[in-house]
């Protein structure tokens, strides 16, 4: 399994920390969020984890060698793509085309949660971890329909009725059509 980590946006409500570091890298009692969630992800994932695909921005050197060290301090498989322009999850996603090949799981670089990821069993092409929130516009939502399946990915506020929030993890086995 391969873990795609997005992380190339500017992080403009957590300014002004993170205008000499990407949001995924502010620490959190010591550690940055970032290293918590792939520790998160190897200790609980039912499979092992052969890659870390990066996602970055516009990112000093620096950053650039800081996110590296995290994918070797684990001593899996590291890969780092340049999104060029914010242009939303699925083209930071895209970004990483020659990682997305079998199972893989995006995991948003700056959403921190604690699950057990079973995947045993589960006849699907992908799963969306979703919960719902009481304020949601500022974050990605979804519509779901009777039986959970996701039905819309939805931003405009109008039409926010009966959402979940998009928590930040999605695994999907990667289809070649």
């Amino acid at each position: 399994m391969k873990i795609i980590i997005p992380m190339a946006g500017i992080g403009k409500r957590m300014r002004p920390h993170t205008l000499t570091i990407p949001k995924p890298l502010i620490p959190l009692a010591g550690k940055p969020i970032v290293e918590r969630i792939i520790n998160i992800l190897i200790e609980s994932l039912d499979r092992e984890i052969d890659e870390i695909a990066f996602v970055i921005g516009d990112f000093s050197e620096e950053i650039q060698q800081r996110v590296a060290d995290l994918g070797n301090k684990f001593n899996i498989k590291t890969s780092i793509y340049r999104q060029s322009s914010p242009l939303g999850t699925a083209h930071a996603v895209l970004a990483a085309e020659p990682s997305l090949k079998g199972e893989v799981i995006v995991a948003f670089a700056d959403t921190l949660f604690f699950s057990q990821f079973n995947l045993k069993n589960i006849d699907a092409d992908g799963i969306i971890w979703t919960c719902e929130v009481p304020n949601p516009k500022d974050y990605g939502v979804v519509k779901l329909d009777d039986d959970g399946c996701v039905t819309e990915f939805l931003r405009n506020l109008l039409i926010l009725l009966a959402i979940k929030l998009l928590l930040g993890y999605i695994i999907l086995e990667m289809l070649k059509y």
